[in-house]
C-alpha cells in the first residue's frame, strides 16, 4: 500500500526493462509515492494535481508538453545519470519547473567502461574468446596479435567528469594523453594527469591510437566524427564510443570498419538502442558492443536513486538543488 501522505512521484513503472529497479523501490517508497505511468494513465485528473515530481530512470517516462500541462503542480523532474539529451529543458523550463540529474554517480564506472572496451578492443578480448572456447579450435596461432595499450597514444573527445577520470586510468598504463574540449582545464588539472589540449579535433585524431568518445549529445556534437574525422584517423587506430550514438556517423564508421580506415570500434553506445538485429554492424569482427552499461554497477544505480530522493526533497522543500541543471 502506497503512504498518501507522502509527495507524489511519477515513474515510468516498476521493474522489468524500462521501470524503476525493483532493488530500489523499498526506499522510494520511504519518502514518496509512487505513480506508473499505466496508473496515471488511467485516472490523469485524480492523479495528475498531486504529483509533485517526475522520476526518470532509462530516459523514461518521456518529458512532454502534453505531460507537462497535466501537472499543475510539478516542482521538479529528477533524471538518473548523466545525459540530458532526452529532456527539452526550455520546454521544462517555461513550466517553471527545475531539473536535476546525477552526473557524479555516474562518472567513475562509465570510466571504467570506457578503459574495459579499450583494452578488449585493442587486445581483441572478444574474438579470443571465441577462438579459446570454438569447438573447432585445435590450437592456438602464435601469431594471432593485438594492439599495445602501454605507451601508446589516447585521444580523448570531451573531457568533462567522465574523460578526466578516463585519463587518470589512462595514467596507469604509461599512455600520451591527448584531449579535445569546448574549454580547455586549468593547467593544474591538465599537469595531474599528464594531459595535453587539442585546440583543434583534427589534430587529435591524426595523432592517437585510440581516440575515446565521451561527450554529451547537443546539436554540436551531434555526427561530430563523421566519414572525414574516421579518415583522419590511423588505419591501426580503434574507436571507443560511449557518450552517445549519435555524436558517431554509425554509417561512416560501418564503411571505415568495412574498408580498413580504422582498426577497431568498441561501442556502449548506438543509435537506436539496441540496433536492428538485421544491422550490417552486428556482423563485423572488428567491433564490440554493450548495451548502453556504463553505468550500470549496484554502487553507481544505488548512488544514483539516492541522489534522485535528495534532489526532489530539497525541492520541494525549497532548498537548493543538488546536482540542479541550469538552462545555459
Amino acid at each position: 500500500m502506497e503512504d498518501e501522505g507522502l509527495p507524489a512521484v511519477l515513474v515510468s513503472g516498476f521493474g522489468g526493462p524500462g521501470g524503476v529497479c525493483e532493488d530500489h523501490l523499498g526506499e522510494l517508497r520511504k519518502h514518496f509515492n509512487l505513480i506508473g505511468m499505466q496508473e496515471f494513465v488511467g485516472n490523469k485528473t485524480h492523479l495528475g494535481a498531486k504529483i509533485r515530481a517526475v522520476l526518470i530512470w532509462g530516459g523514461k517516462p518521456a518529458v512532454t508538453e502534453e505531460l507537462l500541462r497535466s501537472l499543475p503542480a510539478l516542482s521538479v523532474v529528477a533524471s538518473a545519470g548523466a545525459g540530458l539529451d532526452h529532456l527539452d529543458l526550455k520546454l521544462i523550463a517555461s513550466f517553471g519547473v527545475k531539473v536535476a540529474n546525477t552526473p557524479d554517480a555516474v562518472s567513475s564506472p562509465t570510466a571504467d567502461l570506457g578503459m574495459a572496451l579499450l583494452l578488449a578492443a585493442a587486445r581483441r578480448v572478444v574474438e579470443g574468446h571465441q577462438v579459446a572456447i570454438s569447438p573447432d579450435t585445435e590450437n592456438f596461432a602464435m601469431n594471432w596479435m593485438g594492439q599495445e595499450v602501454t605507451g601508446a597514444t589516447l585521444g580523448i573527445v570531451g573531457m568533462g567528469s567522465i574523460g578526466y577520470r578516463i585519463a587518470q586510468r589512462a595514467q596507469a598504463f604509461d599512455m600520451k594523453i591527448l584531449y579535445h574540449n569546448r574549454r580547455r582545464r586549468k593547467t593544474e588539472e591538465e599537469d595531474a594527469v599528464g594531459a595535453t589540449y587539442c585546440e583543434r579535433l583534427d589534430d587529435l585524431l591524426q595523432q592517437s591510437d585510440f581516440v575515446m568518445v565521451a561527450v554529451s549529445l547537443t546539436p554540436q556534437t551531434r555526427g561530430l566524427i563523421g566519414r572525414r574525422e574516421l579518415r583522419l584517423m590511423k588505419p591501426t587506430a580503434i574507436l571507443v564510443n560511449i557518450g552517445r550514438g549519435l555524436v558517431v556517423d554509425q554509417d561512416a564508421l560501418l564503411q571505415a570498419l568495412q574498408t580498413g580506415v580504422i582498426k577497431a570500434a568498441a561501442l556502449d553506445v548506438t543509435h537506436p538502442e539496441p540496433l536492428p538485429r538485421d544491422h550490417p554492424l552486428l556482423k563485423l569482427k572488428n567491433i564490440i558492443l554493450t548495451p548502453h552499461i556504463g553505468s550500470a554497477t549496484h554502487q553507481a544505480r544505488r548512488q544514483m536513486m539516492e541522489n534522485l530522493v535528495e534532489s526532489i526533497l530539497a525541492s520541494l522543500n525549497g532548498l537548493p538543488i543538488p546536482n540542479e541543471v541550469l538552462l545555459k
